[in-house]
């Protein structure tokens, strides 16, 4: 099973409606997506009850046959250290199945002890979280986050370096789109292509494909 826990839509920076976000997730041979748009206190709740009415539809139409899940979800986005844990708790408390927090990448100015914060909250993954510290990487294991490497250009770019932390630390990987456009929907070779990219073995690559089930099974 091929899934993706990280898309953006229209609802934040995406360019696809969530039904052909879908749509083409199936086509590239996903069995399962969370979509999961950036959001702060203004648009968590909004997004999170929008995204659930089509996650219903999907779901429905699809589960006899267990044909694709979709999963409601959100990424917090540059959300300030302290006040990442109310940011979390609302997700939560919205309905939100897959919790992200948006990880201090190495292309985007996300402010110094994101990692940390998020990492002490009630989250299913840290995305593209650049130069982890070990300290971080333990911590994500203690908590059962899983770290991101990422297909998103920029976010990419420290892939090796997590995946070495999180290998050492002995903390769990899933990789993600971080879709935000067609072009960024994996499929098969794309997928692979990450991990090796991330100095990864074919069998530490279909290690973390049996997390991503593992999570899927947690909230579909």
């Amino acid at each position: 099973m091929l899934i993706d826990f990280h898309t953006h839509t229209v609802f934040s920076d995406g360019e696809l409606a969530p039904a052909e976000l879908i749509r083409r997730s199936v086509y590239n041979g996903l069995s399962a997506i969370a979509i999961t748009d950036h959001a702060d206190f203004s648009n968590i709740e909004h997004n999170i009850s929008c995204i659930k009415k089509i996650c219903e539809k999907i779901n429905l139409l699809y589960g006899d046959n267990n044909k694709f899940k979709v999963l409601p979800g959100v990424e917090i986005t540059h959300v300030p250290p302290p006040l990442i844990k109310d940011a979390v708790n609302l997700a939560r408390k919205c309905g939100a199945s897959i919790i992200i927090v948006h990880g201090e990448t190495l292309s985007e100015p996300v402010e110094k002890g994101t990692n940390l914060a998020a990492l002490k909250e009630d989250i299913d993954i840290l995305s593209h979280p650049g130069l982890i510290t070990a300290e971080e990487a333990a911590l994500a294991k203690k908590n059962g986050i899983y770290l991101e490497l990422s297909y998103r250009k920029g976010h990419c770019l420290a892939n090796g370096f997590v995946a070495r932390a999180a290998l050492e630390a002995g903390a769990e990987l899933v990789i993600s789109s971080d879709a935000h456009s067609p072009s960024d929907i994996m499929d098969e070779k794309a997928y692979a292509g990450i991990g090796l990219g991330a100095g990864l073995t074919d069998a530490e690559i279909a290690k973390i494909k049996k997390n991503a089930l593992k999570l899927l099974k947690k909230y579909a």
